[in-house]
């Protein structure tokens, strides 16, 4: 089920709306297995940031939090945290079982690399808040920089500055990473997109809107994977809060053509669009990274974000590997993330 993912929309592309499958529930995968001496705790964060949105999101939010092994004996230890965002159509718990963080943190550990590792939960009624600052959905930037980090540091034993501070995500939470990195740069010192879907600027048809605009709100969760990330994505970049039960902008206007204003509302939260008025945002991380697989359809805009910082005189590393968007991610995490934070962050 996790491959589903590999299909999410890339900012411009519809196409997969129509033959995807539906998602009646969050994408569930097996647990993750346990491992003696890691200890895996499962909280609840309230969210000042999400309150007041008009779609009833939960500002009490899942939380998972990941301690290395030594964090329950060296009682004097601080250590550095990495936030972790998942993808589409996922939660906390589905993506910490994916990514079999418990291994993954016992294993970093047995190679001197111990974290935090804290996965906030980012799923909505239509499947994810998109990591973005919107009246229907609620700010769920600030909810990740503000409420979660101060959350963390204010009952575990972190390395409370910026210097000991990474942002990590996959495809919507790739998107996630890029668009709170730029907004909320004070708050992390290293960065890694990890095949970040929704880069491009949002390009939607007439025809293409009409379909959208006749989902019933009742049956929305019966929709395909596609329809339900196109209605996650105009909640999160063009709220209305005049237009109920979607209160959202289709962008549709009475003469049957696109809205230009809400065409730029999307582009707006496009991350290649955003690069060039956040160079010095971007240029304030000690280390920016990300990856893509070389048969993830997504990889192309990632390739033009860092051409787009190479161009800005951005420092940041960039691969493409062999793999789509899901096969080699865990054992990416492990190889590829955790070793660059390990450099770029403040460990002790």
């Amino acid at each position: 089920m996790i491959r589903r993912i590999a299909a999410f929309l890339s900012g411009t592309a519809l196409a997969f709306a129509l033959a995807a499958p539906s998602l009646a529930a969050p994408l569930k995968v097996p647990p993750a297995p346990m491992v003696p001496g890691v200890a895996v705790e499962h909280i609840k964060v309230h969210s000042a940031a999400m309150e007041g949105n008009l779609a009833g999101e939960p500002v009490d939010r899942s939380v998972i939090v990941v301690l290395p092994p030594s964090y329950a004996k060296d009682k004097a230890r601080r250590y550095p945290v990495l936030y972790f965002l998942h993808g589409f159509a996922l939660t906390d718990q589905s993506f910490f079982d994916f990514m079999h963080l418990p291994e993954t943190e016992d294993a970093a550990a047995k190679q001197g690399m111990e974290f935090i590792i804290v996965v906030p939960d980012s799923y909505s009624k239509l499947g994810g808040t998109m990591y973005s600052n919107s009246v229907t959905t609620g700010d769920g930037e600030a909810y990740i920089a503000n409420d979660v980090v101060k959350y963390v540091d204010g009952h575990y034993r972190t390395l409370a500055k910026r210097e000991a501070r990474g942002l990590v995500g996959h495809s919507m939470g790739g998107y996630g990473v890029w668009k709170i990195a730029m907004r909320f740069p004070q708050t992390w010192s290293s960065i890694y997109a990890m095949s970040a879907c929704c880069m491009s600027p949002r390009v939607q048809t007439p025809e293409q809107t009409k379909k959208l605009e006749a989902i019933p709100y009742d049956t929305r969760e019966a929709e395909n994977f596609g329809n339900q990330a196109s209605l996650a994505s105009l909640a999160a970049w063009s709220p209305d809060p005049r237009n109920p039960p979607y209160y959202m902008d289709f962008g549709l206007k009475a003469d049957g053509a696109m809205d230009p204003l809400v065409v730029a509302k999307w582009a707006n939260n496009s991350p290649l669009a955003m690069a060039a008025s956040h160079v010095d945002q971007l240029k304030s991380f000690k280390a920016v990274a990300s990856d893509g697989g070389d048969k993830d359809g997504l990889t192309r805009d990632a390739t033009t974000m860092h051409e787009q910082l190479d161009l800005y005189g951005v420092k940041n590393s960039f691969e493409v590997y062999p793999g789509d968007h899901t096969n080699r991610i865990v054992e990416r995490f492990r190889t590829k993330v955790l070793p660059f934070f390990a450099a770029n962050l403040q460990m002790k």
